[in-house]
């Protein structure tokens, strides 16, 4: 028996998309929610119609829910760094906004949105908040309009969440919200066995329960391997391809390319660099180790094999 991936469009929709409970133990846990502040039903809203786009289809996944209270939470799963996620993001919460007023219905009946994506790369890398002196941004970032001077007072009809997976390393999680970074993580390779003994809410372990290979049919294996070989080719192909062209065509300098085509590739394959790993990577001056670091990069999945 193992766990299939829960970051899978097809494992990811039908665990989240349609067991409340689950749902509602991962919204409560992000969001910080408990006692009277918990939300206790939800109903599942039909998912918006998104037009196809070439090598898309399986990189975003997301599922539409409405609380007693009202409010909507759009809640994703994106597994590559694609230009423009910000404002999709942004975008997309804004329509939820918009569409939870009925016609003919006055403003003041809009209710609030919460947008939350899981990240399977860094959004905001540590180490390149690290090199300009910034503040780092930690794994789960909850994010809101405030007054910019007063800094307390805030418009919070639109909210967004982000967890950015890779932040946990490898560090024992902590938490409700680093478990469940955990099983997104590593669900198909931890053992069922072991799971019994860690400490886990009801949600995450109806989660792991759903997500055994074994409740799966058929078909939907199928459509999880081809959801994997698509988001697989997406990443080889165009991100690959574009990190290359980054790497042979700026202007700065063919070793400075090479160091930033290799952090992309890094961030698209959901790598955390560590600051040992930065300081290889800029102290590396050799072009035949960038390049063979970079061909390492486009399959990689830990920094072990991306230096290897």
């Amino acid at each position: 028996m193992a766990y299939a991936d829960l970051k899978n469009d097809v494992v990811f929709r039908k665990i989240f998309g349609h067991h409340a409970d689950v749902t509602m133990g991962l919204l409560n846990d992000l969001l910080g929610r408990a006692g009277a502040q918990a939300i206790t039903a939800l109903e599942f809203l039909p998912p918006d119609q998104a037009p196809v786009v070439p090598g898309f289809k399986y990189s975003i996944v997301d599922v539409k829910c409405r609380d007693a209270s009202g409010t909507t939470f759009v809640v994703e799963m994106q597994v590559l760094p694609v230009t423009g996620f910000l404002n999709r993001v942004v975008y997309n919460a804004c329509k939820a906004y918009v569409g939870t007023l009925v016609r003919g219905a006055g403003y003041h009946a809009l209710t609030d949105v919460v947008a939350v994506s899981l990240c399977d790369f860094e959004l905001w890398p540590d180490a390149e908040r690290d090199r300009a002196g910034q503040p780092r941004v930690p794994l789960r970032s909850r994010w809101e309009m405030t007054e910019r001077t007063a800094g307390g007072l805030g418009i919070p009809q639109v909210q967004y969440v982000f967890v950015e997976l890779p932040k946990l390393g490898d560090r024992v999680p902590a938490d409700e919200v680093e478990r469940w970074v955990a099983l997104f993580r590593a669900a198909p390779i931890l053992d069922p066995g072991e799971m019994a003994a860690v400490p886990l809410t009801n949600a995450q372990r109806h989660c792991l329960a759903l997500a055994q290979e074994e409740t799966f049919t058929p078909a939907e294996r199928d459509a999880i391997e081809r959801a994997h070989e698509e988001v697989d080719q997406f990443r080889r192909t165009v991100l690959a391809e574009a990190a290359r062209a980054r790497a042979e065509g700026r202007t700065e300098g063919s070793q400075a390319g090479r160091r930033e085509a290799l952090r992309t590739l890094a961030r698209v394959a959901g790598i955390a660099l560590s600051a040992r790993d930065e300081v290889r990577i800029d102290a590396c001056v050799d072009a035949a180790t960038l390049d063979r670091w970079i061909a390492n990069g486009w399959a990689a999945r830990d920094a072990g094999e991306l230096f290897g």
